[in-house]
């Protein structure tokens, strides 16, 4: 139910998580949608061109029609009239909308005949005359608003060369027709470029779901879940599936060498505590009833046997650990008065450790826990408390209830810790200061026993500290 709850709460922050330009679907999404964007580009602007060629290869043909026909008229006219009028009349003769002819003479300098306009909204410019004299192109070209397709040709009247006949179709409109279906053609590539890119979004974050939910469940196991963890992916590829299998065996392989290290651990601590009890009892025998030890013998007798009594401590704390995290810990909840139980233990340690403590409760509180687990837990507050605290500064243990808990706080007025560490200082084996632990006899263990016990009755407990000023150990307890 932990692991359930814990992964809803993954979930949540999953969908609430930002743009990650570096995820796989922010890069998958940008890189598909650029060549979406690049392939679709590509084809607008090769429609487009081709669009254009084809409108100027269709009038291109059409005004080379009209001037392969335009020699043949004027030597036709020009048996009957003078080169000049028949000229004139081969250029009047030709009704297309919107086509202008001009005939210059083989120089350029004089103009033998030109159209009137009667059949074009313009007429032959001196821009136009000048641009048609040019090589021309097989392409439009823009004389102030009009485009237009330009052609050039020799004209021959009774073998003889006369000039060069210019042409010019205008084709405003079609090219206007043809700008506003390239203009088309691009919003449609926009559109068809957005659409694209929300599909491919919303189906790669719909392929890479199960990942997250991989991830997600990665992140919500604790030690306690690696039995039941199991991930369960039905409609996921292929490729995801295997990836689900292979995290599934890691999880039982994890959870078996877990197991397999909390059986050693427990059995290692309870095979060598007994001998070492026995070595500690032996030690302490000899030093009470030896009288004539020399200095040095008794000197070396008292380190084995602080070394002895350190090491079965040490044992003792793993014992336990070992017994919690193998669900071996019993507890005995019932409801008792914390007010009776907190002066108790304040005597107790007061009396063996020559502090003062002050006890602060202004009334009866009682809460649901095993009297001895909460017993073990006040001591190892107030011993820490000891340790890290100058002789004559007391200890003070507040107690308070409200309707939800009832709360403890062992506040003493030490060196403080680390603002960095507090986070830390409930795991096993963890110390803020190794050279002050080793002088103060600690390993690293009395934090995370409490910390074990007190959620192993339904509590919590945290820590302020500052440095200089001392730390507050709060224990929450269900009433």
């Amino acid at each position: 139910m932990q692991l359930i709850h814990t992964l809803r709460g993954a979930m949540r922050r999953v969908k609430r998580r930002p743009l990650d330009t570096a995820s796989l679907q922010f890069r998958l999404t940008t890189e598909i949608a650029a060549l979406s964007v690049l392939c679709l580009s590509c084809v607008a602007i090769w429609t487009s061109w081709k669009m254009q060629q084809l409108l100027i290869t269709t009038h291109t043909q059409s005004v080379e029609y009209i001037a392969n026909r335009f020699p043949r008229d004027v030597e036709l006219y020009s048996e009957m009239l003078p080169v000049e009028i028949g000229l004139q009349k081969t250029i009047n003769n030709v009704s297309v909308a919107g086509l202008v002819i001009w005939v210059k003479s083989i120089d350029g300098k004089q103009l033998l005949a030109q159209s009137t306009g009667a059949t074009s909204s313009f007429t032959a410019t001196d821009e136009l005359m000048s641009l048609a004299e040019m090589p021309l192109k097989p392409q439009v070209y823009k004389v102030g608003s009009h485009y237009l397709i330009l052609y050039q040709g020799l004209v021959t009247a009774k073998g003889k060369l006369l000039g060069k006949v210019y042409m010019a179709q205008d084709i405003t409109e079609d090219q206007r027709q043809l700008i506003a279906a390239i203009q088309g053609l691009a919003i449609v590539c926009v559109l068809a470029t957005m659409l694209t890119m929300a599909a491919i979004a919303l189906r790669i974050r719909r392929s890479l779901q199960p990942l997250q939910e991989m991830s997600q469940m990665a992140g919500a196991i604790s030690v306690d879940d690696l039995s039941q963890a199991k991930l369960q992916l039905s409609n996921a590829p292929t490729e995801v599936k295997e990836l689900a299998q292979t995290f599934n065996m890691m999880l039982s392989r994890l959870s078996d060498a877990w197991e397999q290290q909390r059986q050693f651990v427990g059995n290692i601590s309870h095979e060598l505590r007994t001998p070492l009890t026995v070595v500690l009892g032996y030690l302490q025998s000899l030093l009470r009833r030896s009288n004539n030890l020399t200095d040095y013998q008794q000197e070396a007798l008292e380190t084995a046997a602080s070394e002895a009594d350190r090491t079965v401590r040490l044992l003792q704390d793993l014992l336990d650990l070992a017994r919690a995290d193998s669900g071996y810990a019993h507890y005995l909840l019932e409801p008792i008065s914390l007010n009776d139980l907190v002066f108790e233990v304040a005597g107790m340690a007061e009396k063996f450790s020559s502090r003062l403590l002050q006890v602060q409760a202004t009334k009866t509180v009682v809460a649901i826990v095993d009297r001895d687990r909460l017993r073990q837990v006040l001591i190892n507050l107030i011993d820490n408390a000891v340790k890290y605290s100058e002789p004559n500064q007391p200890i003070d243990l507040i107690l308070e209830g409200t309707d939800q808990q009832a709360t403890i706080q062992v506040h003493d007025r030490g060196v403080g810790i680390p603002l960095q560490d507090q986070s830390r200082i409930f795991e096993r084996f963890y110390r803020v200061d190794e050279a002050r632990a080793r002088s103060t006899g600690g390993h690293g263990l009395g934090l995370a026993i409490v910390k074990t016990l007190v959620e192993g009755m339904g509590g919590t407990i945290s820590v302020r500290s500052k440095l200089g000023e001392g730390s507050v150990f709060v224990i929450g307890l269900p009433i």
